[in-house]
């Protein structure tokens, strides 16, 4: 009988995690592969060629494959993507530098906005108008129309986006322009606002089609040599690539829609966390994913994944949070609600003139990577303080890679302890705890800014330094319980395996919310319903669709609104519940609610899912012949000083909690127990950490 294997590509800014399951024996096999900045696709091939190469199969078994990637991102925080042009409405050519006033550090008089990602000699305007019911108020200027986009073709733009105002309105303009640059110039790449976002709020609106017109030659580009290179292999399967919301597309989807998938890897970590919290019956859980250039934070309330309706890119910190917005590019599409913070393995530790100590954002990444790697980095990263610290094997990384633990050593005392005028192994424990900081950071992001007490979550710990580091950073926000998956390393290339295709819709309704009869929300929420089947016939899938709806609201003259679940019927008594419901959020997020204040619809959302689940009680882990024995001398700051560490394999944990301190060299990563913490094993192969006192 021919074998069925799922396999999920998860490609980071250090390594790429691929992971191959078999559908019919239930075998899972894992491989970390160094990730290729300079050509992605290299990497992503060859971790699928060894990751199957374990399980002993062909290409032609693969039935699908599933990839979380950061090449959109890569491009956007690299200023790497195309020459784009933006053609709007008379009037708003300058609708990116305007944005909404608001700047993520007040009063830093040298903070600067990242500069738009297209110039203002690419943004022309056309002279056009329609009002918010979507009336034509100045017809649309074809001549001028045509000019524009001549002058645009003359600068060698790759790329452009249409955004004219109330365009989700009444599209008529946007797509009569959209034929004549399809007419023009098919080869070059078209976003239209109305078709990315049809929702109200221009500089939104606007900002998304910039970026998705930005990244689309480079995504079509990268996914069709991964197809191409595929196909050479013999593989058949199709490519989904995972989605900011959490589910997947078609290679054609991320072609068209690229900045759906911005967020893409983070996403794959907390559809993970998701399942496994179902598995485990853990309601509450919250995500840390800390691989080699970041570390992410999500949470899971009731089993359900939290997420937003927008976020920002490129500023210090990635994230959805409504008190930290102006210090990046702002998207305004679905996503899980992450927090994201350039504190990773390889993140570069340096200190000031003021001789203060930092970490990140800057990162060594894949190459030259940290100075133990002895691949020709210079600068010391987490990395280089953990291996002086003795948390990891000062010879190699239980995958395989060689470590220099010396280089290590002498990087972090001439560049940290010599600048501080204290002991190499103090800075090195100085710089683990400010890493420390830095996750706490991304975990307070979604939970306290959030209404969120972290201390009512089970903290889940993956990706290849989580956990390493989730202990001490759990410790600092009085979280009692950590629990570290089997192959935690690659948990986000699992999580791709059960992504489950889905589709985003949403329209802007724009009226009160009593005083709106319940049939002609129903009206529109069929016409959403119906739009969304034609998009899942188009991809084959039909059977197992499961249908969410839900409503942005607020009340009247607020700016921003919250979203709820919408009731599966529509009538009066369905609208007070509706506001009761609102009512509570408001008072969850904010602290308030305002009784009797009028409310208001804004948007309705639709979310259409075909469900493909993982059976995680079939999951088979191969073995793992890279645990090691013995002990290893590490350092616990200097109330402790360096103690012999015993250093064990997770089989060798049972459901008696063992007191730390621990290390346990795993495959994919290392996890640390340290002093006042204990560990044991659940019955799903997870080990639990109980937190104690300061240490």
């Amino acid at each position: 009988m021919r074998r069925r294997i799922r396999v999920g590509v998860d490609t980071g800014g250090t390594f790429t995690d691929v992971v191959a399951f078999d559908e019919d024996t239930g075998e899972l096999a894992a491989v970390k592969t160094p990730s290729t900045p300079a050509d992605p696709a290299e990497g992503f091939l060859d971790g699928v060629a060894k990751v199957l190469a374990v399980l002993g199969v062909g290409a032609e078994t693969v039935t699908a494959v599933c990839h979380g990637t950061t090449v959109a991102t890569n491009a956007i925080l690299e200023r790497r993507g195309a020459r784009a042009g933006l053609l709007t409405t008379e009037g708003f050519r300058d609708l990116l530098e305007i944005g909404r006033l608001r700047l993520s550090r007040l009063y830093d008089l040298d903070f600067e906005r990242p500069a738009p990602l297209v110039p203002r000699r690419w943004r022309r305007e056309i002279r056009e108008r329609m009002n918010h019911r979507g009336e034509v108020v100045t017809p649309l200027d074809r001549d001028g129309a045509a000019a524009a986009i001549e002058r645009l073709l003359a600068e060698g733009v790759e790329s452009i986006a249409v955004c004219f105002l109330h365009a989700y309105a009444n599209p008529a303009h946007e797509a009569q322009v959209g034929a004549m640059i399809r007419e023009r110039a098919p080869h070059v790449a078209l976003t239209l606002s109305s078709e990315i976002l049809p929702e109200m709020r221009e500089f939104e609106r606007t900002s998304t089609a910039v970026t998705n017109a930005y990244v689309m030659p480079v995504m079509g580009r990268y996914l069709a040599s991964l197809e191409g290179e595929l196909r050479a292999l013999e593989a058949r399967a199709p490519l989904l690539i995972m989605q900011s919301n959490g589910g997947v597309m078609t290679a054609e989807g991320g072609r068209q829609r690229p900045v759906h998938v911005i967020e893409s890897g983070p996403a794959a970590g907390v559809i993970a966390t998701a399942a496994l919290a179902r598995a485990i019956d853990a309601p509450n859980a919250l995500s840390i994913d800390m691989g080699g250039t970041t570390a992410k934070a999500s949470i899971i309330e009731g089993y359900e994944i939290k997420r937003t309706g927008e976020f920002e890119i490129g500023g210090s910190m990635s994230q959805g949070s409504r008190l930290n917005k102006g210090g990046g590019f702002l998207l305004r599409v679905p996503a899980i609600d992450i927090a994201e913070v350039g504190a990773g393995g390889g993140s570069i530790v340096h200190v000031d003139g003021a001789r203060a100590l930092h970490v990140g954002p800057r990162s060594a990444g894949a190459v030259p990577g940290p100075v133990c790697y002895d691949q020709g980095g210079t600068e010391v990263t987490l990395t280089d303080a953990n291996v002086t610290l003795g948390y990891l094997h000062p010879e190699r990384l239980p995958s395989g890679l060689r470590l220099d633990a010396e280089k290590a050593h002498r990087a972090v005392a001439e560049q940290i302890a010599a600048p501080l005028g204290i002991d190499v192994a103090d800075a090195a424990h100085g710089v683990y705890l400010l890493g420390c900081a830095g996750m706490a950071r991304a975990v307070r992001a979604v939970t306290i800014e959030r209404g969120r007490d972290p201390r009512d979550f089970t903290l889940v710990a993956f990706g290849g330094n989580g956990p390493l580091f989730a202990a001490e950073m759990a410790r600092s926000l009085e979280i009692g319980t950590i629990l570290v998956p089997p192959a935690p390393g690659v948990f986000s290339a699992l999580g791709l395996l059960e992504a489950e295709v889905e589709h985003h819709l949403v329209r802007t309704v724009l009226r009160p919310l009593f005083g709106t009869k319940p049939s002609e929300i129903g009206a529109v929420v069929a016409e959403m319903e119906r739009e969304a089947e034609v998009l899942l016939c188009a991809e084959g899938s039909r059977a197992r669709v499961e249908i969410e709806r839900s409503v942005d609201l607020k009340y009247q003259g607020q700016s921003f609104e919250l979203t709820v679940p919408l009731p599966p019927s529509f009538s009066d008594e369905a609208f007070r519940t509706l506001a009761a419901d609102f009512g509570r959020e408001h008072e969850r997020t904010y602290g308030h609610q305002a009784e009797g204040d009028p409310i208001q619809i804004v948007n309705l959302r639709l979310t259409a899912r075909v469900l493909r689940p993982v059976d995680r009680a079939a999951i088979r882990l191969q073995e793992d012949r890279t645990a090691r024995g013995g002990d290893r001398r590490a350092y616990f700051g200097p109330a402790h000083g360096a103690i012999a560490t015993p250093v064990i394999p997770r089989a060798a944990l049972d459901a008696t909690a063992r007191p730390g301190p621990l290390l346990l060299d795993e495959y994919d990563a290392t996890i640390l127990v340290p002093l006042g913490c204990a560990a044991r094993l659940d019955a799903h192969g997870n080990i639990v950490i109980t937190i104690g006192g300061p240490a």
